[in-house]
Formats: C-alpha cells, sequence, structure tokens
C-alpha cells in the first residue's frame, strides 16, 4: 500500500531566506518526485527571487491571499488572491509582493527539480554568506536554473 501524505496547518520543514518563508508541503518523496509542493509567504513591500529561467521544470503558482505581482520579461501582471500563474520552461519570471498584506503562495514544481534549491540556500545563508544576487544565481544553476539577465 502507498503511504499518503497529510500535512497540517503547522507541520511541513520551514526555510527562512531572508524576509520570505517557505513551508515544504511535498518535497517529492511521496510523489516519486513528479511534483513539488511549497507554501511561500512573502511580508508587505517584498522583492522575490532575481528573474530567473528553468530548463526542466514548470512552476505554478496559486495567489492565496495577498497580491502578486508577477514580472514576465517586461511585463507586469499583478495576480490577486484566487489567481493561477503557470510558468513553463524557459520563461523569464519573478514575483513580488506590491502590497500592504503579507502574500501567501501556493508553489508547485514539476517535477520537484527544484525543492532542493530552497534547502541549499537556506544553507548557504546559515553558513553566514550573504544572500546576493550573484551568490542566488549560483544556487540556482544548480536545478537547470539561469538568471534572466537580458530583462534584469
Amino acid at each position: 500500500m502507498n503511504d499518503v501524505s497529510i500535512v497540517g496547518p503547522e507541520d511541513g520543514e520551514k526555510i527562512e531566506i531572508g524576509p520570505a518563508r517557505m513551508r515544504l508541503l511535498e518535497d517529492g518523496s511521496v510523489t516519486a518526485h513528479r511534483l513539488g509542493v511549497g507554501e511561500i509567504t512573502l511580508p508587505p513591500h517584498t522583492a522575490g527571487p532575481p528573474q530567473h529561467r528553468h530548463a526542466e521544470h514548470d512552476e505554478g503558482f496559486y495567489v492565496v491571499s495577498g497580491t502578486a505581482r508577477f514580472i514576465v520579461g517586461n511585463t507586469s501582471h499583478d495576480a490577486p488572491a484566487g489567481s493561477f500563474v503557470m510558468i513553463p520552461p524557459g520563461a523569464p519570471h519573478t514575483f513580488a509582493n506590491p502590497g500592504d498584506e503579507p502574500l501567501v503562495l501556493l508553489n508547485t514544481f514539476t517535477p520537484d527539480l527544484y525543492v532542493q534549491y530552497f534547502r541549499d540556500l537556506r544553507a548557504m545563508v546559515d553558513s553566514g554568506r550573504e544572500l546576493t544576487p550573484e551568490a542566488t544565481a549560483e544556487v540556482m544553476s544548480r536545478y537547470a536554473t539561469v538568471p534572466a539577465t537580458d530583462f534584469a
């Protein structure tokens, strides 16, 4: 029989990276690495990662609360609660919280390749290394992801 995973509201691996908080809900261990799921919380008026492209996985975002600003290339899209954004491989993107309330996103990775990125970023910060765009890009590169410098 296959194991079923139930993650309660206070459960899940918690990863804090600067002002951002990630709660891993599925790290790929139950889905044979087909899917990873996390919950991202960004405080008001907070930027996300540098704009980047994934080569080997799709990334989805469901806006649980607040309003997310997705930047795709040179275009900004505001996505209020209830919106869903799907990013295919190769699409440049980033996100931010431009609003006055916390932003909560349900974040999916298909396959789960990018889950380990958050763990590695946490380890980097915990080791005392500064969270710079260059350091972030180095960690991203381990997971078939590169900065979208043509839109920086």
